[in-house]
């Protein structure tokens, strides 16, 4: 063997030393996946938009309403100011489903899926991560505005003809009581889309479990139908979302906070299908 040459392996020779990352190696957990989720929901443009033409409608829309019954110089006979804030809120909650679906269903769509599943191989974890991110993101922006629209409310009819005094209790449904269930069926949503894997398909699903009761409801004629048609009416969303304002279309079924529970307990559901299928299926 040539002067100065390396011994083989096994003859006394010291192995080479291997390569130390600086970067610490540490097991991935829940926050790591709640950064990754902030930084997609934040990142991409359809949050901006849907979120922005929520705020845009709910805000823009009560104004006008407010405006329109201001100028009207109509009774409200006892009724809070509060209540006018429905008619926006009713048409915001529509971005914020559509938000929820596209969080879960763009990702199928574009095959991110499977870049956010080879870095997170639990999908339970990124279900849940996307869910709260999701969740906490539609609860402030939505109780921020419907916040803003009940200041707008108050000083336009509270000082009209038979507007009745909102109570403590009255400005905390319309505004923390209105974020949650907004917060809530925009999460029944983001399920909905992680069932179906399909954007427009889950959307929509999701509308005509918003509106198409009421409709149908509405149309239905016949004494045979008046039990079921009531059912419907109650439970309907928009209805549902009235009884948060103390505005109903009928004089039984849910009131209080029951819609809030009622919702909660159907996206808890849903969800539980969402986790099921995400761990069978094939990405």
């Amino acid at each position: 063997m040539p002067q100065g040459a390396p011994q083989a392996m096994g003859q006394g020779a010291a192995p080479m030393g291997g390569y130390v990352s600086a970067i610490p190696i540490r097991r991935a957990h829940l926050g790591d996946a709640l950064a990754s989720e902030w930084t997609k929901i934040k990142s991409v443009r359809s949050t901006m938009w849907t979120l922005g033409v929520m705020i845009l409608l709910v805000v823009g829309v009560d104004f006008a309403t407010a405006a329109v019954v201001a100028d009207s110089d109509a009774n409200l006979e006892g009724e809070s100011p509060l209540g006018i804030g429905f008619v926006g809120v009713l048409l915001g909650l529509l971005c914020v489903i559509t938000l929820g679906v596209l969080v879960i269903a763009s990702e199928y769509g574009t095959g991110m899926i499977r870049t956010t599943l080879t870095a997170c191989p639990s999908r339970s974890r990124v279900l849940t991560a996307k869910a709260i991110v999701f969740f906490l993101v539609a609860f402030s922006i939505t109780t921020a505005t419907a916040f803003l629209a009940a200041l707008i409310n108050d000083s336009m009819l509270g000082s009209m003809e038979g507007a009745g005094e909102s109570t403590g209790e009255d400005w905390f449904k319309a505004t923390v009581g209105i974020g949650l269930y907004v917060a809530m069926l925009g999460l029944l949503a983001l399920a909905v889309g992680a069932l179906i894997r399909h954007s427009a398909g889950a959307i929509t699903i999701m509308i005509g479990v918003v509106l198409l009761p009421l409709v149908l409801a509405i149309f239905m004629q016949g004494e045979g139908l008046t039990d079921l048609r009531d059912a419907m009416l109650e439970y309907s969303i928009p209805n549902q979302l009235g009884v948060m304002y103390a505005n109903t279309v009928s004089d039984t079924g849910p009131s209080g906070w029951d819609p809030l529970w009622i919702i909660t307990g159907v996206t808890a559901a849903v969800m539980a299908c969402a986790y099921a299928l995400l761990n069978k299926r094939d990405v």
